[in-house]
């Protein structure tokens, strides 16, 4: 991996929320290896579900949920439409927790050491944030993505992100559980990230 490549992958590590390991202690009741006995009973009982229909149903139920899931993830809480514009910046620098080595072993980047990925990189694209079960938002992006000619990434935290995909016969992502809304501060949408010198503008626009 060359270091231009090593240096986008911290600008949007960057944009992620930091994960804790935690000690969360026992969940639930362990259990010790099933016995032989045990597994037949469950054998048996896959084939009786096999025989009268029940397998075949919980297996539909499953790719039904899966799928639902995919084509209308849940949405982003606590965002709103934009009531009132804002304008506020982030600052990607980030404190590496372990050295980063190019492909010959040698340290690129040494644990401890506070680096700004744009010092390196450009963020290339506009980032739009939008909720796509807003007619005008919708409109709003795939206006300002013509503008752009493409440069801009569309970014949905509600709606149905298949349905647009195969509408605007190009890519669409999601935020989903939210992290990237989070660490960048974003509280309405539509909300357009642009890079500003060697820090990240927000944008909260109205539609």
């Amino acid at each position: 991996m060359s270091i231009h490549s090593h240096i986008f992958a911290l600008l949007l590590i960057s944009l992620l929320p930091i994960a804790q390991a935690d000690d969360l202690g026992v969940v639930g009741p362990t259990y010790d290896i099933a016995e032989p006995d045990l597994l037949e009973v469950i054998q048996s009982r896959l084939y009786q579900m096999e025989k009268s229909g029940e397998l075949a149903k919980k297996q539909d139920e499953y790719r039904d949920h899966v799928v639902g899931a995919v084509e209308k993830p849940k949405p982003v809480p606590g965002l709103k439409a934009t009531a009132t514009k804002r304008t506020f910046y982030h600052d990607p620098t980030m404190v590496l927790d372990h050295d980063i080595r190019g492909e010959d072993g040698a340290i690129l980047f040494a644990r401890g050491l506070k680096v700004n990925p744009l010092d390196h990189v450009s963020l290339r694209d506009e980032l739009i944030f939008f909720d796509g079960r807003d007619r005008r938002q919708v409109s709003f992006v795939k206006q300002t993505m013509q503008k752009l000619k493409g440069a801009a990434k569309p970014i949905m935290v509600a709606g149905e992100p298949l349905n647009l995909m195969r509408d605007w016969k190009r890519r669409v992502f999601y935020d989903q559980g939210g992290a990237l809304v989070r660490r960048l501060g974003i509280r309405q949408v539509p909300a357009v990230v642009t890079q500003d010198g060697k820090r990240l503008r927000v944008d909260e626009v109205l539609p």
